[in-house]
């Protein structure tokens, strides 16, 4: 793991140089997650190298920030994005669900800007289902078990990999897993999708319930260059269980938008 010191703190990330033939993509993880869940993406046979995935405030190795849930989380969130963005040359950035608002964050609120997002599991609004956060609060093993029922942060009953992805829940905690969904709550630009002036791919997995096609189909339409995918048999983190799918989908799109020439 490699680090950037920014705002008073510390912020990790891995980076893979692969053959440096493609752009540069900043993968960002979502709710209760690390950088782990894009492993598939950013070694050797992902969509573009270099390649390099963060740890947001609080999670993996990052030191953590004290911010409320809401909007001061999702912009110190968006600084550590930015922080490693400069740190490596980035100008591809990837999200995953909460990374999905914070890349939109990051590309509305900061100076910062890449030439090619990919938003997956995400949407221009990320409302919480009342009882989740009710489980964030005082049932933390319910909310877990709750997120890994069948199509929601999967489609796949491999227990290998629901037993990994509750591991690293569980890892980075209730405090600032609730913080992530909390901040989801209240994320919306809607109205601000317009503004958004990077080709964007909504990438959706065929079965999520957790953020559905329709989130995914209203970014394509309005965010001005935007189109919509799907991965099948795939539910929120198709990037995890339907890794060579998702990565000819983005391979595609970064060809198509950027020029590039990666197999």
């Amino acid at each position: 793991m490699q680090t950037v010191v920014h705002d008073g703190r510390t912020t990790a990330y891995r980076v893979v140089e692969g053959d440096e033939s493609g752009p540069v993509a900043l993968y960002v993880h979502g709710s209760g997650g690390s950088h782990r869940v894009w492993a598939n993406q950013y070694a050797p046979g992902g969509p573009t190298h270099p390649a390099a995935a963060v740890d947001l405030s609080g999670h993996g190795e990052s030191e953590d920030v004290d911010t409320p849930p809401g909007t001061d989380t999702l912009t110190a969130y968006a600084s550590d994005v930015v922080a490693v963005a400069r740190e490596i040359d980035a100008n591809v950035l990837v999200g995953n669900s909460l990374g999905g608002a914070v890349a939109l964050w990051a590309v509305l609120e900061t100076d910062w800007r890449p030439d090619a997002l990919v938003l997956t599991g995400s949407g221009p609004s990320l409302p919480v289902y009342d009882a989740l956060r009710e489980w964030l609060d005082d049932d933390f093993d319910r909310a877990v078990e709750f997120l890994h029922g069948r199509d929601r942060l999967l489609h796949s009953t491999d227990e290998t990999l629901l037993s990994r992805s509750r591991e690293q829940m569980r890892a980075v905690g209730r405090a600032v897993t609730r913080r992530d969904f909390l901040t989801c709550h209240e994320f919306d630009v809607t109205d601000r999708l317009g503004e958004i002036d990077a080709p964007t791919l909504a990438l959706c997995g065929e079965h999520d319930k957790l953020t559905p096609r329709e989130y995914h189909e209203r970014l394509a339409a309005e965010i001005p260059d935007g189109e919509f995918a799907f991965v099948p048999d795939a539910a929120h983190l198709a990037m995890l269980e339907r890794p060579a799918a998702f990565n000819d989908i983005v391979a595609d799109f970064l060809r198509s938008r950027l020029g590039t020439n990666e197999d």
